[in-house]
């Protein structure tokens, strides 16, 4: 029942986004990701990793629900930790950067900073932090099967459409609905690809 009360709630939370519906994006997304870190503490307590990776985005996806920068900013530094979380657990499970994946999501890194820099104006330094962990996440996640990986790469691909969004370089038709649409798959498919992986190694 977790997982299809989490699909349930993401439609809730797309439609609330693409209809503009302030109140039912609030009411929603600070659920999403408590959901899906309840699903992996059931499923497998033991990997604290990935849900305390799960808990940071609950609360980043609560920064960033208050317009200002430096809610912005703290929403940052909370993904950051998830960002961590998941790099360490990747990295302790044997992950290695393959080099392919290190080629591919660098230079999707260095090419979206050089077109969107000027754009970001005061937070292209530390967004560019932030996306180099982003990064590692995206390139150790491609150790551990395609759910994993795809998840890894979806999570870069949103906060690069984020990206764009903030530095205003392109317009994209319903950018948050692709943003947060992006987003959920990614979390749901680093969630589940981790247990299963998981399971199937025990």
């Amino acid at each position: 029942m977790i997982l299809p009360l989490y699909a349930v709630l993401c439609v809730l939370n797309l439609v609330a986004g693409a209809t503009d519906t302030t109140w039912l994006v609030w009411v929603t997304k600070p659920l999403l990701l408590p959901l899906l870190a309840f699903w992996v503490w059931r499923k497998a307590p033991a990997e604290k990793g990935i849900i305390a990776a799960l808990l940071f985005c609950a609360a980043g996806d609560i920064a960033l629900l208050p317009d200002g920068e430096l809610w912005f900013m703290l929403g940052m530094a909370l993904f950051l930790g998830a960002h961590l979380c998941y790099i360490t657990t990747f990295w302790r499970h044997g992950a290695r950067p393959k080099p392919l994946a290190v080629l591919g999501y660098g230079a999707v890194l260095v090419g979206g900073l050089a077109w969107l820099w000027s754009g970001l104006g005061a937070l292209a330094i530390p967004m560019s932090f932030y996306g180099l962990a982003l990064a590692s996440t995206a390139i150790l996640s491609a150790s551990f099967g395609w759910r994993v990986g795809l998840g890894g790469a979806l999570f870069m691909l949103s906060d690069l459409l984020l990206a764009v969004e903030i530095a205003d370089a392109a317009q994209l038709p319903g950018p948050a609905i692709w943003v947060m649409l992006t987003y959920v798959l990614a979390q749901v498919l680093l969630a589940t690809g981790w247990v299963r992986y998981r399971q199937r190694r025990d």
